[in-house]
Order: structure tokens, then sequence, then C-alpha cells
């Protein structure tokens, strides 16, 4: 064998996604794109604010010395500080430059935090479903994976998290919206998780850790907010991303940001900095700090999203569908009507729908459909999605 067994076994796992992507690339070649109902991937078709692009211009033609030269390896002082002022104020604890490190994408930010916390073996515990890497990225720590189920309607099961939690737990990994499912994690849950990881660090004599994953913190509907994990627990961290909120997924350009209540702060830094360059990723996209370092507080037109969501919610229920609206991000996870999830959405690809089994997030009997897509795509595809559900009830 080529490869390493483990990445071998990893292509498998992580296969649903890039197998449908391809597949629709294969169906748009024979039977032209606008016949084919795309909704794999949650790659945001909602262009960059104008702000962006007018900042883009003004940095290729300004004359800044040392422009494209090596930074502080936590990235650019000002952007650090424009970014601790602007997760201050939407999270309301008071950060500073030296709490934040900008990163490649929250992906990078996710793996620079692992990396600095686990030492081989310990756990991870992670409510499913969830982003299909994460997996992957507690094991490039040298850590394990722990799984463990949410409710029905997506909310934080504190009772499996607590059966979980074992003298290995290093942290806990939420992602808030959700990816698949666009559940936001209201205060009730997030609160009753703190004070779950408080009293069992402290039977444990340790602390553990609350990392949530925020990318989608800012794509949210109907005035729902997304609870701030650092005002809220003091041994927290956030990654995230500027990839929906400016629609910049290609640029890779993120941060982490920590409690500044967080049990040993210097050293917690220092670990960071350190894995930001040691895992290759050295420094966020130089260009791209010095972009979004004005264009706090910008992002695009989150309304274009909820009348997507909307229209599809609305298209589905009335084929047949069980939907849970969710409160943000840009997926929807719908029950399927038969339990093998992956049989139900290679019925939907013979008729040209492609959707992610949400088994491959580790939700089965569920399907992701990714409504980040032209309203033509959402309008033109709700006939076979009937289709597809009268066949199996």
């Amino acid at each position: 064998m080529a490869i390493a067994k483990k990445i071998n076994g990893f292509i498998s796992q992580a296969s649903f996604i890039r197998k449908m992507f391809e597949e629709g690339g294969r169906l748009k070649e024979r039977y032209g794109a606008e016949n084919v109902f795309d909704f794999s991937l949650g790659n945001p078709n909602v262009e960059p604010p104008r702000e962006f692009v007018e900042r883009l211009r003004q940095l290729a033609y300004a004359e800044i010395p040392g422009m494209h030269m090596y930074m502080p390896n936590a990235g650019y002082p000002e952007t650090r500080a424009a970014v601790a002022a602007a997760v201050s104020s939407s999270r309301g604890v008071p950060l500073t430059a030296d709490q934040i490190v900008m990163t490649c994408g929250a992906g990078g930010a996710l793996n620079v935090i692992l990396k600095t916390l686990l030492d081989p073996g310990e756990e991870v515990i992670l409510p499913a479903p969830f982003f299909v890497e994460y997996r992957f990225y507690v094991d490039n720590a040298g850590g394990a994976a722990v799984i463990v189920p949410t409710r029905e309607d997506f909310s934080l099961d504190l009772d499996a998290i607590s059966a979980a939690i074992t003298k290995r737990t290093k942290a806990v990994l939420i992602n808030s919206p959700n990816n698949p499912t666009g559940k936001v994690y209201d205060e009730t849950g997030i609160r009753g998780l703190a004070a779950l990881l408080a009293e069992q660090g402290s039977a444990l004599k340790r602390e553990i850790y609350l990392i949530s994953d925020e990318p989608y913190s800012e794509i949210v509907y109907d005035g729902v907010t997304v609870p701030s994990v650092l005002a809220t627990y003091p041994h927290s961290l956030i990654a995230s991303s500027y990839s929906k909120s400016l629609s910049l997924p290609g640029e890779r350009i993120g941060y982490i940001a920590v409690n500044p209540a967080i049990a040993g702060l210097e050293e917690v830094m220092v670990g960071l900095t350190l894995c930001n360059r040691i895992l290759g990723f050295v420094n966020a996209p130089a260009l791209m700090q010095r972009a979004i370092t004005g264009l706090q507080g910008v992002r695009v037109d989150v309304e274009t999203y909820r009348k997507k969501r909307d229209l599809l919610c609305d298209g589905l229920t009335s084929v047949g569908y069980r939907v849970e609206k969710p409160g943000g991000a840009f997926y929807l996870f719908p029950r399927t009507p038969i339990p093998d999830d992956v049989r139900f959405a290679h019925a939907l690809q013979e008729r040209r729908i492609l959707t992610v089994p949400g088994s491959g997030f580790c939700g089965p009997g569920h399907i992701r459909i990714a409504y980040c897509v032209d309203e033509a795509t959402i309008l033109g595809a709700i006939d076979g999605f009937g289709e597809v559900m009268k066949e199996f009830r």
C-alpha cells in the first residue's frame, strides 16, 4: 500500500462530500449545469461585500514598506487589536491583541488549538452531528474523539456529555451555528454545559476546556443570537473565520480568541503561537490580515440566506419532509423516511439532486442540504425531492 493505513481509512470516512461533489461535475457535464441541483457543498454563493473589494483594490496599489515580509507568528498587532475589539464587543468579554492569534481559517485555528492542548490519548468530546473533519483534527494532535448524541432537535444533551467525561477528557468541541444542522445552541444549553464542565473539572482537579467553532456566528436569523462561551466559561477558546461572514472561504483567514480568564493564559498563548508555526501554517495570509483589519462589523447580506432558507423549508415541507428550521448557517438537515440515508441520497442523485448523507456527519437517518445556492436551484429541485419522498413512503 502506497499510503498509511490510517489515512486510507480516513479517506473512506471522509468521502461522502467529495463523492457528491465529483458526481455533480459528471452530471453537469452530461445534462448541463442548469439541470443539476447541487446542494452538496457549503460554498457561499453570496459575493463578498463591496467594502472588501474596495479595500483589496486599495491594498493592491498601496506602497507599504515590508508589506509582504514575515510578520509576528500570531499575526500583525494592528489586525489582532482590531479582531480583539470586535470579539470583545460581540462576546461581552474584554480582550486585547495578546489574546488573539490569526490563523489559516477556522480549520487551521482548530488544529492549532488541539495541538496546543492535547497530550497523546487525551479525549475530546464531540456532540453529533458535527463537521466531518473534527475527528481527523483530533487525531492530528494525537487525541481521541468521543462522540455523544444531541437531542431530537439537535440541542446539547448534557446528560450524554456528562456520561462521556472520563479522567482522559481534555476538551469539549462544539459548533454553533452548527454544520450540518444549522442549530444554534441556546443560552440555557451553554450555561448548563459551562456548569457541567466546571463541576466535572473540579472533581478531576484540572480544567476541561471548551472549544467553540464559530465561523457561522454572524449568519443567524429571526433575531437569534449566539451565546457567548467567553462570557460563560473561563476555560474557553473560540475558533472562527471570515469564510462565511465576508464570503472568503478561499482566502483562508481566521483567528483564535482565548478567554483572558483561562488557566495559564500566558503559557496557552505561547503554545498557540508556536503551534501556528510548527504545524506548517506559519502565519495567516498577510494580504488578508491587512484587508480584514478595517472590515470588522462588515458582513454579507444575511437576509439573502434567510430567504433561501425559507424557500427551501417551505418547499420541502409541502412535499412531506420533516424539517427543523435552522437558526443559523446555511444548511438543512431533514430526516429521511428510511433509516438508510445513503440509499435515500442516491435516489435523489438519480433525479440530479445532490445532497450529503447524514452518516458522514455522524447523523444517520438525515441528509444535509446546503442552501447557499441560487434560488433557481431550490425551486427546480422541489418536485424531485417530492418524487423521492413518495417513492420511499
